[in-house]
């Protein structure tokens, strides 16, 4: 099975890009994010010519969340559980569309879009922390509730875990995404039983999966790497290679993200 994670940045907007993507690259289950749209406005129509089943959780032009399979999609879940809420000081605080959970094909998935945190003193920031920290939590309880669990934690982290994964990491002093207390909250996942699998499959530098639109940033390279895919331990037993869709970047009207593919050997059979 290959099941992949890509920011789309409006959904609408590259739908033919994404089926495009999806046709080529032969690719079950695609966890999207920044759909950019709300649930009715979601192309389903096209996407069942496809053959793939869509669930999605979206409130406006912000945000949203996709999964597109066509291997199955059952008991979805629009948030999880601990998924804190954010408002502004004149808005009533709501859980954003920001994380939908899916069973496909036994796997567990998870399109997530990490908060941004904007500035290490917005209250985005701790919202961003919080955000993670309950994920992790929820994760964690997963596991311990059944540790054969094949759980895939896919999507735009917003967090560069190491200076390797930035173009520059002198550009990002004082701002998010290399605060220490955000790599701490991304590394806490594998504390909780999950392993990062791009990291093991694509090790090396310039394994971009961002690039600006500004100031010429991806024919200079000036990228990052803030996509990733968690595994739990039995997902993690059967992953086979892992590829980054750089070529997705290239074109008018592309995201300023890519594909990140992941490749799944088949599931042993069950002891029961």
């Amino acid at each position: 099975m290959r099941i992949a994670t890509w920011n789309v940045n409006s959904l609408r907007t590259r739908l033919d890009r994404v089926l495009a993507f999806l046709e080529r690259s032969g690719t079950d289950v695609l966890a999207i994010q920044e759909t950019k749209c709300r649930d009715e406005q979601v192309p389903v129509a096209a996407f069942e010519a496809a053959g793939y089943e869509v669930a999605h959780t979206g409130y406006h032009q912000w945000n949203g969340v996709a999964i597109v399979s066509r291997v199955g999609l059952q008991d979805v879940a629009t948030s999880f559980a601990g998924q804190p809420a954010f408002g502004k000081a004149d808005q009533e605080p709501r859980v954003e569309a920001r994380a939908l959970g899916a069973t496909c094909a036994g796997v567990r998935v998870w399109s997530l879009y990490v908060p941004h945190g904007r500035a290490l003193d917005d209250p985005h920031y701790a919202y961003k922390l919080a955000w993670l920290d309950g994920l992790r939590r929820d994760a964690e309880g997963w596991l311990a509730a059944d540790p054969t669990a094949q759980v895939a934690l896919l999507g735009d982290w917003n967090v560069i875990p190491l200076d390797t994964d930035v173009w520059d990491a002198t550009a990002f002093e004082g701002h998010t995404h290399v605060s220490p207390a955000e790599r701490a909250a991304f590394a806490a996942f594998e504390e909780a039983g999950y392993t990062e699998v791009t990291r093991e499959h694509l090790p090396a530098e310039h394994t971009y999966t961002y690039w600006d639109y500004q100031q010429l940033a991806f024919p200079r390279d000036k990228g990052l790497r803030i996509d990733f895919a968690y595994a739990s331990a039995a997902l993690r037993e059967r992953v086979t290679g892992v590829a980054i869709d750089r070529d997705e970047r290239k074109g008018k009207g592309a995201s300023d993200h890519v594909p990140v593919v992941v490749d799944l050997a088949d599931a042993p059979p069950s002891p029961h």
